[in-house]
């Protein structure tokens, strides 16, 4: 039997015995995925390193919708190279993963997401540099899929024989979708702690990274597609706020146990502090309710004097810093207050003290709001005032410093979205020289999207008198309309400028979009009969028919009108007039 029935006892029927020990063992743990669950086995079955040379352990950890039903069926189909064990639900992936790797054999192990999926290659390419190099760790790039976030500076230099975990992008990679040598688990004994509910691959990963002989990075190809699901139910996603605490301090418990003080211990809490500490009092901290945020408000200063040296302060982004610094300084309310200005009114003025400068937060103590070394940072600040579409070519994001020498003082400024660089000219209609106008061609983003889609997070860089600096690109009170969509080469896309709700920065995504996504939501939508998008100028449309049948004639776009700021009116078209929309052509919103 190739699947088996266990919870706390071994299997009760042994599993076939293989000609050899595999390569690789596969470790997929499952959880009510069975949109994805196919797509999933399908990617490490299809692998061109072969089925000798690889096997897959497969945990359902309590499915409920049938994903533990497709797993056997899979395991009766491939019996020598799937293995599947079924158990409780845990209440998150570190049990199953565990369970996992316990049954694995293979020279190495991988674990792989059960709605994620593997380039065909995969394996192949990880298993051969591990035994070339001598490596116990490996990472091959990973790319995001349906708009999903990826941490990819790791990869921004190519493929890399060795690779620190101190002086790298590295820390911002600890998922544990990596490629381990077995004999370095065992020998450190290493497994997932099952008392943190989230989060709990990190301390698995650092470990491993922190005692390897050798970590390797493999850039080449697009070895994993980490898919943001469309039901957006992933455990990370919607974490209550209690996990959440419970696993962060436990996390960073975990790093002062693991690394000595001092520079190289900062260097991986840099990761945590900004990104795992600072996203606890993000914009979304507004939404708890008051005795959540008294008690995130209480962790998050705990961790901050405990954990945060001075060292450490100075390498976070300003963002972060800002944040975390409003917390040791006042209560909750002060935290709100803060947090209100960012997300309601933008960049407050500079206040300046003497020679010193101080972000203008209301009721703020000094102690921290002085950016006085920072003020490269503290000029990149900029909110964005307006997004639209020019041409169906290209997406203008209009930002505003509130700094009043912003012109002479900060210098250049590029703008980039991900890897995208924007061209950017002040503003002709802003005498001050502090608004800016910012060029994004489509056809660029497009190009730097993966063929599954890409968030593109905008940023500003100034390069000026107070020297080189950079921040995130806030959008307050922007009202982001409905994804356009475009067609890139043989695929639809639907694009669209979004806010991070976590920490309010402008986001340009491309998701892709297929046929039957589209007419399904059309019918959704209750439309009766054809429905035809033009665009002016190049004779092509897309036609949905009567039946549902979708048809893309000629090689351009469906134009999308302008995103608004909240304050702009909306614009309906009257008796005898038509919409701003529609006389660039009808948009389908999808």
């Amino acid at each position: 039997m190739a699947a088996e029935e266990a919870t706390h006892r071994p299997p009760t029927t042994p599993r076939p015995a293989a000609p050899s020990r595999p390569d690789v063992s596969v470790v997929v743990p499952v959880y009510n995925t069975l949109r994805y669950l196919r797509s999933c086995l399908d990617s490490v079955l299809r692998q061109t390193i072969g089925p000798g040379r690889m096997e897959i352990v497969a945990v359902d950890d309590g499915s409920t919708d049938g994903s533990g039903r497709l797993l056997d069926r899979y395991a009766a189909k491939h019996p020598g190279t799937v293995r599947v064990v079924h158990q409780p639900n845990s209440g998150g992936p570190a049990s199953p993963c565990n369970r996992g790797l316990d049954l694995a054999t293979g020279r190495y192990v991988f674990f792989l997401g059960s709605d994620d999926r593997l380039g065909p290659e995969a394996l192949e390419r990880l298993v051969a540099a591990a035994d070339r190099y001598g490596s116990d760790v490996v990472l091959g790039k990973v790319v995001g899929v349906n708009g999903r976030h990826v941490f990819s500076d790791v990869f921004a230099d190519g493929n890399a024989v060795d690779v620190s975990l101190f002086d790298s992008a590295l820390p911002w990679s600890l998922a544990n979708t990596k490629l381990f040598r077995r004999d370095l688990v065992d020998r450190l004994g290493l497994r997932f702690p099952e008392d943190m509910p989230v989060l709990s691959d990190q301390p698995f990963t650092l470990a491993a990274c922190y005692h390897a002989r050798r970590i390797s990075v493999l850039a080449d190809y697009d070895y994993y597609h980490a898919v943001r699901r469309l039901d957006a139910r992933n455990i990370t996603y919607h974490s209550r706020v209690e996990q959440r605490l419970v696993s962060v301090e436990r996390l960073f418990a975990y790093v002062a146990d693991l690394i000595p003080a001092g520079a190289r211990r900062d260097a991986v809490l840099r990761r945590h502090a900004g990104l795992e500490l600072a996203n606890l009092v993000g914009d979304d901290f507004r939404h708890l309710d008051r005795a959540a945020q008294e008690r995130v408000h209480a962790t998050v200063a705990r961790l901050v004097r405990r954990h945060v040296t001075d060292g450490l302060r100075d390498r976070l982004d300003i963002e972060a810093r800002l944040r975390l610094g409003a917390v040791t300084a006042g209560g909750v309310d002060d935290l709100l207050a803060v947090i209100e200005q960012d997300s309601g009114r933008g960049v407050p003025a500079t206040v300046f003290a003497g020679d010193r400068w101080h972000a203008g937060y209301p009721g703020a103590p000094a102690r921290w709001t002085d950016v006085t070394d920072v003020r490269a940072d503290w000029l990149a600040r900029l909110d964005t005032v307006d997004v639209s579409w020019v041409d169906g070519h290209t997406l203008t994001v209009t930002t505003r410093s509130p700094y009043p020498r912003f012109a002479t003082e900060a210098g250049p400024v590029r703008m980039l979205a991900g890897p995208v660089v924007g061209a950017t000219r002040m503003d002709a209609g802003d005498p001050t020289g502090r608004t800016l106008r910012t060029d994004f061609a489509l056809d660029r983003l497009l190009a730097a999207s993966s063929a599954s889609g890409q968030r593109h997070p905008v940023r500003a860089e100034v390069d000026g008198g107070h020297g080189r600096g950079g921040a995130a690109v806030r959008a307050p009170r922007l009202a982001a309309g409905r994804p356009r969509l475009l067609r890139h080469g043989a695929r639809l896309y639907g694009v669209a400028a979004t806010v991070d709700p976590r920490n309010g920065q402008l986001v340009l995504s491309v998701v892709p979009v297929t046929v039957g996504q589209l007419v399904g939501r059309l019918r959704r939508r209750g439309r009766r009969g054809p429905v035809t998008a033009q665009t002016s100028g190049h004779g092509a449309e897309t036609l949905l028919g009567r039946h549902g049948h979708l048809e893309v004639r000629g090689a351009a776009q469906v134009q999308p009108g302008p995103l608004r700021r909240a304050d702009q009116p909306h614009h309906h078209p009257g008796a005898g007039g038509a919409a701003p929309d529609q006389a660039r052509g009808v948009r389908v919103d999808v």
